[in-house]
């Protein structure tokens, strides 16, 4: 997987985290929010009256639903108002004690492990492909994990045929080989290979081109060398 996707899918899994952490927290802050306001109205219709002492919050708690809210819910008076008005509440912390964080936590777990796999590749991969690797033209060969690397250690996804003929070139002193060289080792039994190898030059130019400062050249179809772009002044 390249690098950067890998942080992609890192921050798709912080936000996906956080939606749920956030999503549950709401649900149970409406939740709540209705059992107070239920268990106020029958307090306050039982009482008929506004005065709020030590057996309003007895009868306040014993109308709640939810259990856990017993004893948390706290009962004020509206003093801002004309008429002073009873209005009950609970703090954040304790609704988010009660809402559901096990999937949450769950995807924040997934996340730390991401972020433990994106850490892996960014420093680990590099040293490997500086001690073993075999670069060119922005483009590394690892010999010790038979892959290819572009600038920064994002693996460059290759055929089975592709990876062959490229290990070829790189191989080659001169990164040069002859369509002769080329067919002997990946088609030694088919008597002409020139329209697949063809197709596999055609096919693996864009990918080195996309991930290197590389480009395939052609001698009259003859020869194939693999050499560097000229940067444009």
């Amino acid at each position: 997987m390249k690098q950067q996707y890998a942080v992609i899918v890192l921050f798709a899994l912080i936000i996906a985290s956080s939606l749920t952490s956030l999503g549950s927290y709401r649900t149970t802050s409406q939740r709540v929010s209705e059992d107070m306001d239920r268990a106020l109205t029958i307090t306050m219709q039982e009482q008929q009256s506004d005065v709020i002492n030590q057996d309003t919050i007895r009868t306040f708690n014993s109308h709640l639903q939810i259990a856990a809210l017993r004893g948390k819910a706290m009962l004020a008076v509206d003093t801002h108002s004309k008429q002073f008005k009873a209005y009950a509440h609970c703090s954040e912390a304790t609704i988010f004690s009660l809402s559901d964080q096990r999937p949450a936590a769950l995807l924040w777990v997934l996340t730390g492990f991401w972020a433990m796999f994106v850490w892996y590749r960014r420093k680990c991969v590099a040293p490997i492909l500086k001690t073993d690797g075999n670069g060119f033209g922005g483009l590394t060969y690892s010999k010790t994990e038979d892959c290819f690397y572009a600038a920064g250690g994002n693996l460059v996804q290759l055929t089975p045929m592709q990876h062959q003929l490229m290990e070829m070139f790189f191989h080659s002193p001169s990164h040069s080989l002859s369509k002769t060289e080329i067919c002997e080792a990946l088609w030694p039994k088919k008597p002409d290979a020139s329209d697949t190898l063809y197709t596999l030059i055609r096919r693996l130019k864009p990918i080195i081109e996309q991930h290197s400062n590389l480009k395939i050249e052609s001698d009259r179809s003859k020869a194939y060398r693999l050499t560097t772009k000229q940067i444009e002044s």
